[in-house]
């Protein structure tokens, strides 16, 4: 052990006892050599041959070689192999990424030495000798090398010779220990010897990783080699520095700034004939996810089935339905996970505009409709089409020309302009909403499911908004004081009795100031019983304050209209003799609308100049853009800033994300969507960027997210309450483009996400498309259930544990069927 421990003295003392004539030839020759390794600074140990072998020094040389090549073609061969993560660790941005996705195909290696490289690290001549000799081992053997294998080939400076002797690896020798390359002890070795090494070895990781301007990579390696130009250097700061920004802002969005096609580039990237780590985890990962096995629903509504609204089960036990209660809500008590039928014969939908007009009876097979009010103009059957020639029960002659109407009496309801957000009550077809675009007007059109066969769900098949939903028993989904106008055309409400509870709820949604439009029956007819209800209507609409500002008859369609208007101030209701309809309590919230019954008070109107409902918005469409007054700095956002910060960035972020991706870069051709979802919106951000497109989008805000939408409705959007582990009031087959920003994780904690994702499918079209925006986590859950319904997955992407996908549904339906009892009459 001592002799062990004191090799490296006693290595040099042995000398002496080995001279003579063959030794000083060799002594010479060594000399010689020294001084040719002191120009090409190789310091490579010399080894005895009659203990070595001609295997062991063949692989000596390979060795020297290799380490020699390996410091001047790091960056060349190791960048293919980067993860994302070591490329996040580099500074350097996605959109530098996809501007050189494969940096070694145009390596940049320096021709002179670098500020901290060879010249200062250069021994002298005795210097290098004495290290020959202490590297010698304590048996008198050394690593011999020959002249033309310390050759480095490039003309490098001597650090790099030094840095492959101490980086370069290990070497076995015949006895299978293990010994660094260039150096003779073994692991036993002296504790001085192992310092020397570590210091070797600090001594060049630094000059590995130290960067032109003095930067350190920490434990990674740089895509491109530093320029020793001034000129060279101060580029790549500023491009640095770019790339640190574009960098946050990729974070921020999950998507990138540059072109989609590059960014498939940058995905796909292969790493030669290996493997990385990464893939191969996630290869087997995804082997072991869970096998999701689907089966169509067995319902009677078939493949018409909305869970929420077709429980048979649990309308069959409501003790009256009297109110509508069975046309209401009834969930199950477990969603369903099966897949709704697809009707035979179904087609890929007719795109607007031409859908508004027509579209494939097959997809929506129901003729019912057709041959109650054929005579009325809602729908014909024309061989394979259901056509639809604009008429409803009140304007036979077409909708445009009631709209007209209907604006020519009443010019302050300005379509288009002033009134932007319609609620349109028993909607029929909803050819109304339908023709409204044409003014500029969004309509939430609503009707019963089944009262008319199909009536929404011809709507939503011609590409106009509707819900299933009615004025039953609870509130409407929406928050107090966002509709600028609210239509009935003989919608077969009975607004008077009770209390007047169903024209109340009216009076809740209806912004102060705004118009209610009645043209049914009662306001132009004189049969008994018409005149009964216009005179109770009258009293009510009377306590209730409102104004009845015009009656009006259209000659062409041989009807009329009443346009009453909402109060903008609390005088009228002070001065009732009778406090009938009562005003609601102060505590009560005018704005909860889920699940909450619905009572026979009024609220009253806001008149505090910075409360909502003080002043009517801006006039469309400067309201799109502009922050609603009543969003105040002392306000935080959902984001964590000021409300108004909060409410701009979210705007310039969706401008951002659907200019220079969604609209080109995702695959999705923009002509074919129509009918859009926006499953967790926020400020209304994602739709008011697709306003230049011929799409609408129904904002979703979920129950337990912040109560974000009288912000959607003040800048002239829509939108509804929704708890997404229940089923939308919609029918199978409704919406090109589901929308979902991070609604999967924030859902899977409270439901099952498997339903969840069952209901996406149920309302998405055949050829749809759905957009996810969520963690790295969830997108494979997601990714897994879609490929196991044989959706396309077209496009995934992702960085810093973010991630998004687009996939596209597909017209596949499992054989197997599951029997839904809940749903079976």
């Amino acid at each position: 052990m001592a002799l062990g421990k004191y090799s490296r003295v006693d290595g040099r003392r042995s000398t002496t006892n080995y001279c003579s004539t063959a030794t000083l030839v060799a002594f010479v020759a060594l000399c010689l050599v020294g001084v040719w390794m002191m120009t090409s600074s190789s310091v490579v140990p010399v080894q005895n041959s009659d203990v070595s072998t001609q295997e062991t020094k063949d692989e000596v040389k390979q060795q020297v070689v290799e380490s020699n090549d390996s410091d001047t073609r790091q960056f060349e061969d190791s960048s293919g192999d980067l993860t994302d993560d070591a490329k996040k660790g580099d500074g350097v941005s996605f959109t530098q990424d996809e501007k050189n996705p494969n940096p070694q195909d145009n390596p940049a290696v320096p021709e002179k030495p670098s500020e901290n490289g060879p010249e200062e690290k250069q021994e002298k001549p005795e210097e290098k000798l004495i290290n020959e000799e202490e590297n010698k081992p304590e048996d008198g053997s050394t690593n011999e090398a020959e002249n033309g294998e310390n050759k480095s080939g490039d003309g490098e400076g001597d650090s790099k010779t030094e840095d492959a002797n101490s980086d370069s690896g290990e070497t076995k020798t015949d006895g299978g220990e293990s010994i660094a390359d260039g150096q003779g002890d073994s692991e036993g070795g002296s504790v001085e010897k192992k310092s020397e090494l570590d210091d070797s070895e600090k001594k060049s990781e630094e000059n590995s990783f130290e960067t032109k301007d003095g930067d350190k990579v920490d434990g990674q390696i740089e895509e491109k080699v530093e320029q020793n130009e001034n000129k060279d250097s101060e580029q790549n700061s500023g491009e640095r520095k770019e790339d640190s920004e574009a960098k946050e802002q990729v974070s921020n969005e999950v998507f990138p700034s540059g072109a989609m096609s590059e960014l498939l580039n940058e995905t796909t990237t292969q790493n030669g004939a290996f493997l990385t780590q990464a893939a191969e985890s996630k290869k087997e990962k995804e082997s072991q996810q869970t096998v999701y096995s689907w089966k169509v629903c067995n319902v009677t509504a078939g493949p018409d089935y909305i869970p929420c609204l077709d429980n048979l089960q649990a309308i069959k036990s409501l003790p009256s339905t009297k109110h509508y209660e069975h046309r209401e809500r009834h969930c199950p008590n477990e969603p369903p996970t099966c897949l709704v039928s697809l009707p035979e014969g179904y087609k890929r939908p007719i795109e607007w505009p031409t859908s508004r007009d027509k579209i494939w009876y097959y997809n929506v097979p129901h003729t019912k409709l057709a041959e109650i009010k054929g005579h009325q103009n809602w729908v014909k059957v024309s061989g394979e089409f259901l056509t639809f020639p604009g008429g409803g029960t009140q304007f036979k002659n077409g909708a445009l020309h009631y709209i007209e109407f209907i604006e020519e009496s009443m010019p302050d309801i300005a379509w288009g302009k002033r009134s932007r957000v319609v609620l349109d009550v028993g909607c029929g077809v909803a050819s109304f909403g339908g023709y409204l675009f044409d003014k500029d007007v969004l309509t939430m059109s609503f009707a019963p499911k089944d009262e008319h066969e199909a009536q929404v769900q011809f709507a939503l098949e011609r590409g106009i908004p509707g819900i299933s939903a009615v004025m039953g028993t609870k509130r409407l989904p929406f928050p107090a004081m966002v509709f600028d106008v609210v239509h009935c055309a003989r919608c077969r409400v009975p607004w008077h009795i009770e209390g007047g509870k169903l024209l109340l709820e009216l009076n809740r949604v209806l912004r102060p100031g705004g118009f209610f439009v009645w043209s049914a029956t009662p306001v132009y007819q004189k049969l008994a019983d018409d005149v009964a209800i216009w005179n109770a209507m009258t009293e009510l609409m009377k306590s209730m304050c409102w104004e009845l500002v015009v009656i009006k008859r259209d000659v062409v369609n041989r009807v009329a209209a009443a346009i009453y208007k909402k109060p903008t101030s609390n005088d009228c209701y002070e001065k009732r003799s009778q406090n009938e309809p009562p005003i609601c309590a102060d505590s009560e919230d005018a704005n909860a609308a889920w699940n909450v019954p619905l009572q026979a008070c009024m609220h009253k109107v806001p008149v505090d100049a910075s409360k909502r409902g003080s002043q009517w918005p801006e006039l469309w469409p400067a309201r799109l853009d502009k922050t609603p007054y009543w969003l105040t700095s002392s306000q935080v956002g959902v984001y964590g800033r000021a409300a108004p910060e909060d409410f701009t960035a979210d705007y310039e972020h969706w401008k951002r994300v659907v200019a220079q991706s969604y609209l080109n870069g995702i695959g999705i051709s923009w002509s074919s969507v129509r009918n859009v979802m926006d499953m967790r919106a926020v400020y209304g951000g994602f739709a008011a960027a697709l306003r230049d497109l011929n799409v609408w989008v129904m904002n979703v805000v979920s129950i337990d997210s912040p109560d974000t939408l009288p912000i959607i409705y003040e800048r002239g959007l829509f939108g509804i309450y929704h708890n997404w582990c229940e089923s939308f009031n919609t029918y199978p087959r409704s919406y090109d483009l589901l929308h979902a920003d991070h609604i999967f994780s924030k859902t899977k904690k409270k439901c099952n996400l498997v339903a969840v994702i069952a209901e996406a499918d149920r309302i998405l079209r055949p050829e749809g498309k759905l957009i996810v925006r969520d963690d790295v986590e969830t997108l494979g859950q997601v990714e897994n259930m879609l490929r196991s319904m044989h959706w396309e997955i077209r496009m995934t992407y992702s960085k810093e544990k973010e991630g998004l996908l687009c996939a596209q549904k597909t017209m596949w339906r499992p054989k197997e069927m599951e029997t839904i009892k809940s749903a079976i009459a």
